[in-house]
């Protein structure tokens, strides 16, 4: 399973990655929770109609950069992240946890 790394080499979270359409489009919804973090790619905006729990939201450029961090609750819709390119997606609290914050640079590794 992929992992969510800091430039500095801190594995955050194991995740799951959608990058095929149909999987980006189901996204988080459906589930009770969420262990680890999921990362949409391509994805600039998302939303959490029908959504069981709130989540924690990352915006990523192409270059691994969080230009943006959001929580967003139940029945949400976000706006388009226009330098984005990535979103990782995580249930509400897990960034705080982490220390993820706007600035930071990530990368998806394999193991």
């Amino acid at each position: 399973m992929p992992w969510l790394v800091t430039e500095d080499a801190r594995v955050l979270a194991s995740v799951e990655v959608a990058d095929a359409r149909s999987a980006r489009r189901k996204g988080l919804l459906g589930r009770d929770g969420l262990d680890g973090a999921l990362v949409l790619r391509p994805c600039r905006w998302v939303h959490t109609i029908g959504m069981r729990f709130p989540i924690d939201v990352a915006f990523v450029s192409d270059d691994g950069v969080v230009v943006k961090t959001m929580q967003m609750h139940q029945r949400r819709i976000g706006v388009p992240v226009w330098r984005a390119n990535v979103v990782v997606e995580a249930e509400a609290g897990a960034f705080a946890r982490w220390g993820l914050r706007v600035g930071d640079v990530v990368e998806i590794r394999e193991p």
